[in-house]
């Protein structure tokens, strides 16, 4: 991991969104490392407070005292929820002066045959994935206009790009939010904001596959776990699964004036499993 102060973080107020677990708290972690301020936004406020606490201890790269409890807010927003969207950026606005990065990192993941899949929980996938990121853009937007800057990451997906076997409701949500972020891109350039997306490959390591989803396969499939983890790791050309820190390693990028020439992309993180 790269820590360094030349990313031009230090001081800028971000908000992550999905930040209680997984890779929101990674991406809230390595704000917090850059010297951002993080505010830290899920609907499980329990969770996302105590991520915020252990944020304290950590100092920020080049300092040896902790970052401190004045650098994080914890917030409890359901990001399906307007209401909440707007006052929790309020929040962040009141705290920390300014909105300088929003991360749209909530999402989830349900998976059917077509022909079973409940129309509402398809439609609870398009409004997390999707209409939360479209909300959240939105009041960040009303934001960021009069100041005539900012950034927008939207956490997305190799199924952004490519159709997924089982999973039409997240490849749909995914592909939608590349057509969200090219026309965010073109709406605020204008107004020197920039909204661009980063699409992981399989986060092998993550809580999702460690505790669910290596045991359903190796079920379903009469493999061993470990079984399972070969196959996956096999089908990506650099051969192994992402991680929180190749993600990382890419938003730290795309928020840094060091990217300001680059707004509309949709960048893969896939270790060579898409290409386009």
């Amino acid at each position: 991991m790269t820590n360094s102060h030349s990313s031009g973080l230090k001081d800028k107020s971000c908000l992550v969104t999905g930040a209680a677990q997984g890779l929101g708290e990674a991406i809230a972690e390595r704000l917090a490392r850059e010297g951002a301020k993080v505010a830290l936004a899920d609907v499980n406020f329990e969770k996302t407070r105590a991520v915020a606490e252990r944020l304290k201890a950590i100092p920020p790269a080049g300092l040896l005292s902790p970052a401190g409890g004045s650098r994080f807010l914890p917030l409890r927003i359901d990001v399906t929820n307007e209401d909440e969207v707007a006052a929790g950026i309020a929040k962040v606005v009141a705290e920390f002066g300014s909105l300088d990065l929003l991360v749209s990192n909530a999402g989830i993941l349900q998976a059917a045959e077509i022909t079973d899949f409940e129309a509402a929980l398809w439609r609870k996938v398009i409004e997390v994935n999707l209409v939360g990121y479209f909300m959240c853009a939105k009041h960040a937007a009303r934001v960021m206009i009069p100041q005539k800057s900012g950034v927008i990451i939207q956490i997305n997906s190799k199924s952004g790009k490519k159709g997924s076997f089982r999973s039409s409701a997240y490849a749909a949500s995914k592909f939608g939010g590349i057509g969200l972020t090219q026309s965010l891109a073109l709406e605020l350039a204008p107004y020197n904001i920039r909204v661009n997306a980063i699409c992981p490959g399989n986060l092998l390591d993550s809580p999702l596959w460690v505790d669910s989803l290596y045991e359903q396969y190796a079920k379903k499939w009469g493999i061993t776990v470990e079984e399972v983890k070969r196959k996956y790791a096999e089908q990506v050309p650099l051969g192994r699964g992402c991680s929180y820190d190749d993600i990382t390693n890419v938003l730290v990028f795309l928020a840094s004036e060091q990217a300001s020439y680059m707004t509309g992309q949709a960048i893969n993180v896939t270790g060579g499993q898409e290409m386009d």
